[in-house]
């Protein structure tokens, strides 16, 4: 079920015979969108530009106090899933629990390890020194648009949401990059996801019908930038579930730090503030790029190396890495969002095919550098080139993390019609129900000041 407004979302409340939130008219309301991924995608981790928009799909948090010490956590479509509707613990062992220890807790209670997103805000929010342990409880009531596992940062939307509620019944201050940083590390620590930040900053600080230009070197915001006359972008949903944890994304990423660390090594090369895109397509290709092995396997890179530097994975001695392949994906990545930036001033029809061959030479990259293709997305984008400019479509590519999710579209003209078509097609073709995205909506922090 959609929810497009507040009001809607209470009304919603009002009528749930089991949430805790007793008082949904009084309730603390928060929102936070999902994101679309238009160019970046998994070079955020390496340092990358990267150009998100966000979708009208949203993550809806109410909260409330308790009179009691726990805090309890409620969602219908956690229940819709087979998993817990509700997730109850005590504040005092909440604020005090270890990252892994609260994960590995919630995933020993049968299906409440979804509210690590919520939860683990309370135990971050205390480790990094932003607030005192709570002495009181509260109720979070939860309602989400974004669909799971379509690789549109459903979790990203929740934890934000989440973080955003908590900020407005306990009065911190929390600016909104500091809050994008702090729901990283509840993905990154908490739920064991090894994500970069694009997704929680999109989320946070994204606005509407525009795309927020993010250098994620750590999270330098470089504005936003409006979507030029006649261009417009659109999502299709391969319904295909794409999950961040999974073996797939963790591998392209550890072979891309473990590129970093032979570079940095070998070759006596550190990269402006330790990040692989700071290394351009030119220096790369003119003395690096062979001495990166193809392939390597773990053990043999640890022998030899040791460990790579970054903090949220680590290297597997019994598997096999494309070293060479990840590293080259999120360096030549970062030259094409950067002129995809560029052909966005132009704004220009021809611009704008010219930005659609930059979405797919990305989407190659995905599949034969990085190894997170997908034939069913492979698939849309091949129906999306097959219709072509003269039907207004430009440009495509696989989003976020790759390996099956959603697909953005980028588009001149009116082409609403083809995209839809194209989704219908696909699903024709491939038997999975496509979902259309369009349009999009305010970030948790525009929303709320709107709000308020």
């Amino acid at each position: 079920m959609a929810i497009a407004t507040e009001k809607s979302f209470r009304a919603l409340l009002a009528k749930s015979d089991v949430s805790p939130i007793a008082r949904p008219l009084d309730a603390l309301v928060a929102r936070a969108p999902g994101r679309l991924d238009v160019m970046g995608g998994i070079a955020d981790y390496c340092g990358s530009v990267v150009l998100e928009g966000t979708l009208d799909l949203a993550a809806w948090v109410a909260v409330e106090p308790r009179e009691d010490a726990d805090i309890v956590v409620y969602s219908r479509q956690a229940e819709a899933e087979g998993w817990a509707a509700e997730v109850r613990m005590g504040m005092h062992k909440l604020a005090a629990s270890r990252y892994d220890e609260l994960r590995y807790t919630l995933v020993e209670e049968k299906g409440a390890a979804w509210a690590t997103y919520v939860l683990g805000a309370v135990p971050v929010l205390v480790r990094e020194g932003v607030i005192k342990p709570p002495r009181k409880g509260m109720s979070l009531a939860i309602h989400s648009d974004v669909p799971l596992g379509a690789g549109v940062s459903s979790s990203a939307a929740l934890e934000v949401a989440s973080m955003s509620a908590i900020q407005r019944l306990l009065g911190f201050p929390l600016d909104g990059l500091d809050m994008a940083r702090l729901c990283q590390i509840v993905e990154n620590r908490v739920a064991g996801a090894p994500c970069g930040i694009m997704d929680q900053v999109t989320s946070a600080l994204g606005q509407e019908s525009g795309l927020l230009a993010l250098r994620c070197q750590p999270h330098d915001v470089l504005g936003h930038n409006p979507l030029p006359e006649g261009w417009g972008v659109y999502g299709i949903n391969s319904a295909v579930k794409h999950a961040v944890g999974g073996g797939r994304y963790t591998r392209a990423r550890v072979g891309a730090f473990m590129g970093l660390r032979i570079i940095t090594k070998d070759l006596g090369l550190r990269p402006r503030g330790g990040y692989l895109c700071n290394i351009t397509p030119e220096q790369y290709t003119a003395g690096i790029r062979e001495r990166l092995p193809a392939k390597m396997r773990g053990c043999e890179f640890k022998a030899k190396y040791g460990k790579t530097q970054d903090t949220v994975t680590t290297v597997r001695p019994d598997m096999t890495y494309s070293v060479r392949g990840c590293a080259e994906h999120p360096i030549y990545e970062n030259r094409r969002v950067q002129d995809f930036v560029d052909l966005m001033h132009d704004g220009s029809r021809k611009a704008a095919e010219r930005a659609g061959q930059l979405m797919y030479g990305s989407h190659w990259s995905y599949g034969n550098r990085a190894g997170l293709g997908c034939a069913e997305t492979d698939l849309i984008v091949r129906l999306v080139k097959e219709r072509g400019p003269e039907n207004g479509l430009v440009g495509a590519k696989i989003t976020g993390g790759g390996s099956g999710g959603t697909v953005a579209i980028l588009t001149y003209g009116d082409a609403h019609a083809a995209v839809c078509e194209t989704a219908a097609e696909y699903s024709r073709l491939s038997g999975n129900a496509a979902q259309v995205f369009s349009g999009s909506s305010p970030g948790a922090v525009s929303w709320l000041a709107d709000a308020t």
